[in-house]
This record gives C-alpha cells, structure tokens and sequence, in this order.
C-alpha cells in the first residue's frame, strides 16, 4: 500500500499540482500510511510477547528485561502514531470515532503500564494480587486492534481517497462517500469510477453503481469525457456515452454542441432524468462539459456566470480554499466559444473559417530557456494530427529582437488551418514540463480570430497560467500569431 500511495501521486500528478502545503499535506499522509501498515506487524508481535508472558511467568515474577523493553518500545510506537493521526485528521475528528478514542485510551495505559513492568517490575505488587491481574488484563486489552484491522482497511481508503480528490466537494450521506457533486438537481459531476487498485484512491465503480441504483435508478446517463481510459459499461447497465478528450485538453466544439444536444433531448424525456459527467479527477473536461451544459439549458448565459458557479459547487472551501474549478486556460476559452455559439449562433456552429498562420511572436523571451528563441519548436495539431513542425533550422525562420525583448517565428509552407486547432512548444532546454509534457501550448478555433491576429497573455496560454512557473515566464510573456487567408 505504500508503493501503491507514491503511484498515485505519479500517476495522478497531484504532487506536482498541488500548492507547497498542500504537498506537505500528502507527505504527512504518506508517512501516516507507513506507520499503519508497520503497526500491523507490531500488534502480533506484542501479542505474541503477552501471551509468552502469561505462559511462561506468573504473577509474582518480574517480566524479563528484553521482553518488556520490546513491549515498551511499541507501545511507545502506536503512542507516536496516535498523535500524527491526530496532527493530520484534527482532534475533533479523530476522537469522534469511538473506535479511535478506545484504542487512544488503551495505548496510553499499556504504556504506562510498560514503563511499570519494565523499570519497576512486578515486586512491589506481590500483596495486591487484583491489581497484579488487572495489569495483565490492560496488557490483553490490545487484542482489539486485530479486530480493528477491517475497519482501518476502510479508514485508510477513504482517507486515501480524500487526500487525492483534495477539496472538492464529496458526497457523505446516507452511507457514501464519493468524489461526487451535485452541480444542479440534475448534473452530476464526478471522478472516474475505478476498479482494481485505482479504486484504492478513486471513486470505487461498484459504489458509483450502488449510488446511481440507489437514488436514480433508470434515470441516469453518464458520460466519459476520458480518451486514456474506459469501463465496461455493463456496470451502468449500458447508460454510458464516451466522448474523447485528452487529459488537460478541450473537446471539439462540434463535439460540445452535438453533446449539448442530447442531454438536452434526455432531459426532456423525464423530468427525473439526470446525466453524470466525468473525466479522471472530474474538474476540467468535466467542468468545461458541464459549464455548456448550464449555458445551453440557459441556467446562465455567459462563460463568466457558468464557470464562477461551476467551481463553487466542485470546491469545499470548508476544507481549502483551493479553487476546484475549470483551470486551463484553454478550456475557460471553449466555454466562452459555446456561450457565443448558443447566444449568437443559435446553437449551430459558426461559419467555418480557413486560415494560414504568418508568424508567432513570442514577448518577454528573456530567461525562457536560451533567451533568443534558438532552442524552441512548434507543432501545430489539427484534428488530432500533426500538419506541421518546424524548429531552428527546419520549416521557419527565426529572428531575435533585443531591444524589444521578442522572438519572430516565420512559418515557411505552414499548410491551411480551420476549426479546432493546437498549437504546441517544445525546448531543446531544461524548460519544466506540465500539463502535455510540453512548457506551454494553447487552443483556439478560427472562426472566432478577429483582425487575423490571436493574442494570448501569460493568463490565457496553457501552463504559464500557473504560478508556479512564474519565475521563468514574466508577466509581459505572452504569444501573438498573425493569420492569413487564401
């Protein structure tokens, strides 16, 4: 289970995007793991240490030196992890348990009673036999963490579980706990539901489906917004849509629209009918999806209203007040390309526009990776294809403005662009790479550029939106593309 916890945080990225306490919140988790698994070891072996002392003493005997010294050096172990559980959970919640409160209590008189067998010794007992009996019974009394085992299998999972979905909103009632909100009366969205050892850390899909039965029972539609995994979707008795996004990335916008679509007709079939959306952590596919779900059924009518409302329903502020909303860049664009969509267009797709890239002008260059745009090379992605790529010395030119601290990459035979489109950077140097194992990228759609120019500041590109890489791009960096037509 220890190996399984640095998995997670791996697999999942939650180490790298997580604020510096929050890292150090995991840690303490991670370490608090350690002393579980650890302590189960450590209960045997003091049983076994008890009942040799039954066996093999009596009450007027002194339990040997060794023996207790080894008693006394786990007790005072379970002492150190009842207080580190009680550093990460709070007191409140961890002597809410009744469970917890007992074993607390029966830690702390084992030990006392440990340093008394171990520095005293039984001797001076030898006239109170009933108090000689009562030592031995406390010492017994640990017994109860193996039946205590099941229930700390389940206690770490959920605190597992907590500890990757991090502040947003959970569902805790009525015997469920799941990475699970109610956005509205009839949008849910969720992380994925799991199976395996995944489900050690995410929604378990088997309490998904218990949930689902439970208080929706052949009114729901769920959709998966991940293109790196699926289900069998016999789990959801066949209510299952897929729609394939990439992790930190947007969906078409046909597809936001052809989307919108049929959840609108599903609505209208029955009044209890709701949808439940998800990517893996459901936060952004999930938010972006979501959000054009709110804006289509006209609960909002601009991007701004839907994303703030979004964010506020996924974010228990009780918890941290960490933003759990939409948060590329990217994605908070498309949601402002389907409001436009739904309020201009009518809900149909603008007219399709074909568009040549020019150039891309790269501001503030100083400090991002060799200072003059040497290093970098562009791929620009459409349909899901590369349909282009240059770097130094291969399909553009580059030129390097000192004075004006900027960088103009020419495109040479850069091919005709239309609808969605990507556009990625990547650097010879030890540029950090985050979301799209790349230093920086972006999407737009061409039929919303105006004036044939995209300019995009540090706010609005892909991982420079972070804080975090803040100390190499400025807040001057930015990327202007300039456009042509045939």
């Amino acid at each position: 289970k220890i190996s399984l916890i640095y998995n997670i945080t791996d697999e999942s990225g939650l180490l790298k995007g997580y604020q510096e306490l929050h890292s150090l919140f995991i840690e303490v988790q991670i370490l608090l793991v350690c002393f579980r698994v650890f302590g189960v070891l450590l209960v045997f072996v003091d049983v076994s240490l008890v009942l040799m002392g039954l066996i093999f003493t009596d009450s007027s005997q002194m339990v040997s030196l060794k023996y207790g010294s080894i008693s006394l050096a786990i007790a005072v172990f379970f002492l150190m992890d009842v207080f580190l559980r009680v550093y990460v959970e709070g007191k409140r919640q961890y002597f809410s348990d009744t469970l917890n409160s007992l074993d607390a209590v029966v830690i702390g008189v084992t030990l006392l009673v440990n340093i008394i067998y171990t520095f005293h010794g039984f001797q001076e007992f030898n006239n109170i036999p009933r108090l000689a009996v009562l030592f031995r019974s406390l010492r017994l009394i640990i017994l109860i963490r193996i039946f205590h085992l099941a229930y700390q299998k389940r206690h770490l999972e959920r605190l597992t579980r907590r500890m990757v979905s991090g502040n947003k909103r959970r569902y805790k009632r009525d015997g469920f706990d799941l990475d699970l909100t109610y956005v509205t009366d009839r949008i849910i969205a969720m992380s994925f539901p799991s199976s395996g050892k995944q489900s050690f850390y995410r929604n378990p899909i088997k309490e998904v489906v218990r949930f689902l039965d439970t208080k929706h029972q052949d009114h729901y539609m769920i959709y998966n917004l991940c293109s790196e995994r699926g289900y069998d979707p016999r789990y959801f008795h066949h209510r299952v849509r897929r729609i394939m996004i990439d992790d930190h990335n947007v969906p078409s916008l046909s597809e936001m629209v052809e989307f919108t679509k049929e959840v609108d007709e599903w609505m209208a079939e029955d009044d209890q009918n709701i949808v439940v959306i998800h990517c893996k952590g459901g936060k952004g596919r999930t938010g972006t999806m979501v959000c054009a779900c709110l804006i289509a059924s006209e609960v909002f009518t601009t991007a701004e209203e839907s994303l703030y409302y979004f964010g506020e329903r996924r974010t228990d502020k009780t918890t941290s007040s960490k933003f759990q909303g939409v948060e590329t860049p990217s994605q908070n664009r498309y949601v402002g390309y389907f409001a436009e969509v739904k309020n201009v267009y009518h809900w149909a797709l603008p007219p399709s526009k074909i568009l040549f890239v020019k150039c891309i002008v790269i501001h503030s260059i100083h400090g991002v990776g060799k200072g003059n745009g040497n290093d970098l090379k562009v791929q620009v992605i459409m349909r899901k294809e590369i349909v282009f790529f240059c770097s130094f010395s291969k399909n553009c030119r580059i030129y390097h403005d000192a004075e004006t601290d900027k960088v103009i990459i020419q495109l040479i035979n850069c091919p005709s662009l239309c609808d969605d489109v990507k556009v990625k950077f990547f650097s010879s140097s030890d540029l950090p790479r985050y979301y799209d194992n790349c230093p920086f990228f972006f999407w737009f759609n061409t039929s919303f550029i105006k004036n044939y120019r995209l300019y995009l500041p540090r706010n609005e590109l892909d991982n420079p939106h972070k804080s975090k890489t803040w100390k190499i791009y400025r807040p001057e960096f930015a990327v202007e593309v300039y456009f042509d037509y045939n």
